[in-house]
Formats: structure tokens, C-alpha cells, sequence
């Protein structure tokens, strides 16, 4: 019985590993897990589940012989846990292989694989099938607002996953989609990123095309029409059937009319040129426009009408710190956004720049990631912040690299501080009534985004925006 066989999950906290404890639990097994740091909300999500938390690494927790230990992939040799789970002989795998062997076998799996859009179009797509009647089971890198979870097992036989590139674990260095083997795969694009494990884009073609291989001939790859480096991936090699999305092109299987003036809120859908319907809904951005083609074209693969599928996304609640409103003090909005490389930050930028008009954006970006503290995007990182009104940045001493140099061309507009703090003080300072500030990081940022909201009530920002 599943419910006696004992799991034990080594970075349990995380978004992929939290949800792979939820689906395991949901299957019946018996699951703890360990971290560093344990805090709300994931530490309440997995308590409400009944899962044993452990703070920290130490040996000890391996005491209990778990029957199988999950190791995320953030954790490397030198730990303790590590050396003496290796030392001690315990069965261990990644969250990747035990997911693609445990649960994901025997399903369809819709797989949204691609360096920027992975989360929302995977969001969209389960939402679609859920729409529909299909109960699918999900794991998603952030919180749907359709869901309100990252995960679930789901009842039926389909499961949409978000097929990140980034490494399985330290004994794998393969990338975590491998282990899913879809048969419907979403390719959203294709870009330099985890310069931390990948030494170019060369390599990271190379993990897309292992995931091609895995499709099967009764399959369906559905590709960004657009994007030269996914043309290359295929031109490698592809078995299975392809399907192509593009905006403005009705020659492509998939497109969008994007209606004048409407920041992308409201776009016809064609398929092979003709016209299915339209999307009207509260998101914004052309990205969001081929996020929604990936994902409408996903669904009617599995039998879904492309005109259910446009009327589910009007239903559409987006996702947790995707374009969030935080809220609005004094007239000054917040956002907040995991925007970090530099293609999404101008993406980004540029949909609520659509939006807003000549409003006041103010961007207040975290160099977070791995990839930008090596420095590898510096170069691209002002162009992609042209639109802004003005651009701060937490510019810690143990950076590593000239980030204001890195950003000299945006003159008078960029400011910088060392400090979580200082950054909150300086803004709420200088932020006036009418200015919509975009908060970009894919990490907590130290909590600047309720600090910042603090400061603003506590100052109360009223005094109309000052222009030059």
C-alpha cells in the first residue's frame, strides 16, 4: 500500500519540490520533507497537508530510513544530509524521475517547455482542460489564480507540467524535462538563461532537442513560429507532427488579430486563417497573446474547441506575481512581477506601458538570478529598461560586476541602493501620486514589496507627480 511507503523530501520548499510533496501525498504516500528557512506560505500549505517539516539539513532526519529520499536540485555535495544519505545507502532519486515514474506514467502529459512564459501558459492550459470538464492534474511554478494551488493529481487522465530546463539534480545534470515524456509539448521560445549550469545557448538547444526526442509520432509539437533558435532545435531533429503559433501571420496553423489600442486585452483567434473567436480579458502584453495560442493549440489537441478554449481564458484569473497588483497608496500603484532576464523585463515593460499610456512607470528591479549576478545579460539590461520613467536597483557591495556602468546609458533616470531598506526609504521619498511602480525579481526581494506599501501609507504619497 502506498500510504505505508515513506518519501522524504530534501528541499521541500520550493515550488517544484512543494508540489511534488502535494501529488505525492495526494497518491497515497507517506511524505516529509526538510528545508532551510521554512516559512509561511509554503510551510502552512504543506502543514494543512499533514506533512512533517524538519528545519535544516542534519543528518538526523534520515534517523527514521525513509523508503525513498527526493532530492531537489539545489542541494550538492558537502551537505550533511547528502554525505550521509549517500553514506548510509538509502534509495534516492530527483522530484523529476520519481514525477515521470510514479505519477506521470501512463497519463498524457502536456508539457510547456520555453525560457519565458513557462508558468502562465501552463496555468492557461490546465485552467482550459479544467474548464472543459477534464480535471487534469498540474504542476505549475506559481499559484494560478483559477486553482489557488501550485499542484494537484487531478482525477482524469491528462496532467499539464511546466518543463523547466534548469538541472534535475546534483547526480543528474540533465535538464528536468526529460523525465516527463509528453505527448502534447508547448515550445514557447528559446534564449540564453542558467549560465550557472549551461555554458551557452549551444547547450541549452541541446537539452530541447533530447526533449523532442522523447515525443512520440502520435504526438504533437507546438512551436513559437517566430523564434530562430527554436527553428534550429527542430531542425536538429523532430519526429512528431508540429504545429506552429504567430502573431499577425494567418498563414501559421495558430494566430491573433490584436485589436488597436487595447494593450493586447482583446485579440481575435485563427486557426489556419480562419477566425474561431475572440479572448476579452483583464491581461495585457503580447507575450500574453502567444502564451494564449501555445496553450489553446495544446488543448484542442486533446480534444478541447479552440471556441471553449477562448471562452475559458476570458475566465482567466492569471497568476501570483505575474503582473500583480499589490495595491494602490496615495495614488501610487504597485505591481509586482517575476520578471529577471531581460527579454521578459522589457516584455513586461512594454505591455504596461501599452496599457498605461504616458503614465509615470517607475521599474525597480533585483539582479536575482543566476545568470545576471555572473553579469551574462549586463549588456542587454538598459535597453530593456528604455521605457521606463525611471529605474532603481538594489545594487549590493558583493554583486560582483559595475551594474551602474552596466546601466550608464539611462542617465539621470536609474538610482541605485545597497540595501532592501535604504531602496524602500529612497522610493517612498521620491514616488508621487500617479506613478505605477513595477517590482521585478524572481525571489522575495527582501520583502520591498510590503515595506514599500508601508512606507507609502505611512507617508502618505498625495503630492501630484512632479514632470520636467
Amino acid at each position: 500500500m502506498r500510504n505505508n511507503v515513506h518519501v522524504h523530501i530534501l528541499g521541500i520548499a520550493g515550488t517544484f519540490m512543494g508540489g511534488v510533496a502535494a501529488i505525492a501525498k495526494a497518491a497515497g504516500f507517506r511524505v516529509t520533507g526538510s528545508d532551510r528557512n521554512v516559512y509561511p506560505p509554503m510551510s502552512t500549505q504543506l502543514e494543512a497537508l499533514g506533512i512533517e517539516l524538519v528545519q535544516g539539513y542534519e543528518p538526523a532526519q534520515l534517523d527514521t530510513r525513509p523508503d525513498l529520499v527526493l532530492v531537489g536540485n539545489a542541494l550538492s555535495r558537502g551537505l550533511p544530509v547528502i554525505e550521509a544519505l549517500l553514506d548510509r545507502g538509502l534509495p534516492y532519486s530527483s522530484g523529476p524521475q520519481w514525477l515521470g515514474e510514479a505519477v506521470l506514467a501512463g497519463k498524457h502529459v502536456l508539457a510547456v517547455a520555453g525560457t519565458h512564459g513557462k508558468t502562465t501558459t501552463t496555468s492557461m492550459l490546465a485552467w482550459i482542460l479544467e474548464d472543459a470538464g477534464l480535471e487534469p492534474g498540474f504542476l505549475v511554478g506559481g499559484v494560478p489564480g483559477n486553482f489557488g494551488v501550485s499542484a494537484r493529481l487531478g482525477a482524469g487522465k491528462l496532467f499539464v507540467i511546466e518543463a523547466d530546463e534548469y538541472d534535475t539534480a546534483f547526480f543528474d545534470k540533465r535538464a528536468k524535462f526529460v523525465h516527463y515524456r509528453p505527448r502534447t509539448a508547448v515550445l514557447n521560445n528559446l534564449e540564453y538563461d542558467h549560465a550557472d549550469i549551461y555554458p551557452d545557448l549551444k547547450a541549452i538547444r541541446w537539452q530541447f532537442h533530447q526533449l523532442l526526442r522523447t515525443v512520440p509520432a502520435s504526438g504533437r509539437v507546438i512551436v513559437n513560429g517566430d523564434d530562430a533558435n527554436l527553428a534550429e532545435t527542430l531542425a536538429a531533429g523532430c519526429w512528431t507532427p508540429r504545429e506552429f503559433f504567430r502573431l499577425a501571420a494567418p498563414d501559421a496553423d495558430w494566430s491573433a488579430a490584436v485589436e488597436a489600442g487595447s494593450a493586447s486585452r482583446r485579440f481575435d483567434v485563427l486557426q489556419r486563417g480562419r477566425k474561431v473567436g475572440r479572448v476579452d480579458w483583464p491581461l495585457i502584453g503580447a507575450h500574453n497573446v502567444m502564451n494564449a495560442l501555445g496553450a489553446i493549440a495544446a488543448a484542442h489537441h486533446v480534444g478541447v474547441a479552440p471556441e471553449s478554449a477562448l471562452q475559458s481564458l476570458g475566465r482567466f484569473a492569471g497568476v501570483k506575481r505575474r503582473m500583480e497588483t499589490l495595491g494602490e497608496v496615495g495614488g501610487v500603484t504597485v505591481y509586482d512581477d517575476f520578471a529577471h532576464h531581460p527579454t521578459a523585463i522589457e516584455t513586461t515593460l512594454n505591455g504596461l506601458r501599452a496599457q498605461l499610456g504616458a503614465a509615470p512607470i517607475i521599474a525597480v528591479l533585483e539582479v536575482r538570478s543566476n545568470t545576471m549576478r555572473l553579469g551574462v545579460h549586463r549588456d542587454q539590461l538598459a535597453g530593456s529598461l528604455r521605457c521606463a520613467d525611471a529605474a532603481w536597483f538594489l545594487d549590493p557591495p558583493n554583486l560582483g560586476w559595475d551594474l551602474p556602468a552596466a546601466v550608464a546609458t539611462l542617465g539621470e533616470r536609474a538610482h541605485f541602493a545597497p540595501t532592501v531598506e535604504s531602496l524602500v526609504a529612497k522610493l517612498a521619498d521620491a514616488l508621487r501620486a500617479g506613478d505605477h511602480v513595477l517590482i521585478m525579481s524572481n525571489g522575495g526581494f527582501g520583502g520591498l514589496h510590503e515595506k514599500l506599501l508601508g512606507a507609502l501609507r505611512a507617508r502618505g504619497a498625495t503630492a501630484p507627480h512632479e514632470t520636467s
